[in-house]
């Protein structure tokens, strides 16, 4: 089964993880990349996780009263039982929940990803074959920079300038296809000056428009 490819806000928000193996860090890892305030239980926890800034670790056995109040629930103990015990608290109070190794007991699915600052690629094989999503990761690396980050922080710091200056949609998308254009064939962010041309050109087009249907 395909997943919706659906992109949520975590930062500071409360998240659970049970178990503290190599594959519960390696899921506490994504989430703390995204930012979340993640919580882990389990009666061992690695050094890995231990270590991580900003996760406050719970050395007990899971109960239900663990998932209240949280975001996302991952279930990533070697106990098949107790996976299956923290789906179905999960289900029954509306918390999405994600089960390692049981696509069937999957809410949401950890994509492999590239991310650069907030622009994020995610590819997913609804489970099947993780060796294909890191294929397309790594094939897909190359592309997604580090520069393109830093261009899309740009770009939206300049959007409620845009917003402000040009009321119409398109005119606005031509400003950001300029911009872009010119910043991949330089491989730089342009300068102010430039920037400033080029919303100055779509501001006149805009007013000569707004003129003729008047």
């Amino acid at each position: 089964m395909a997943y919706f490819p659906m992109f949520i806000e975590l930062k500071d928000c409360p998240c659970l993880v049970v178990g503290g193996g190599p594959v519960a860090w390696h899921k506490v890892c994504v989430m703390r990349d995204f930012g979340a305030e993640v919580t882990v239980v389990a009666k061992e926890i690695c050094q890995g996780i231990t270590r991580m800034p900003g996760v406050h670790c719970r050395k007990k056995d899971y109960e239900k009263t663990d998932i209240q109040g949280m975001r996302l629930v991952v279930a990533a103990t070697s106990d098949e039982a107790v996976n299956h015990c923290i789906c179905t608290d999960c289900r029954t109070q509306g918390v999405p929940v994600n089960v390692v190794d049981k696509p069937e007991e999957c809410d949401f699915i950890f994509p492999s990803y590239v991310k650069q600052k907030e622009v994020v690629a995610a590819f997913s094989s609804g489970g099947q074959s993780p060796l294909i999503t890191q294929y397309l990761k790594k094939q897909n690396e190359s592309c997604v920079t580090s520069f393109l980050g830093e261009l899309s922080a740009w770009l939206g710091e300049l959007r409620p300038e845009v917003k402000r200056r040009i009321h119409k949609p398109e005119r606005r998308k031509e400003i950001y296809q300029k911009l872009l254009a010119v910043a991949l064939e330089q491989h730089c962010i342009p300068g102010e000056e430039e920037a400033e041309q080029v919303i100055r050109e779509e501001e006149s087009k805009e007013t000569r428009e707004s003129g003729k249907e008047e």
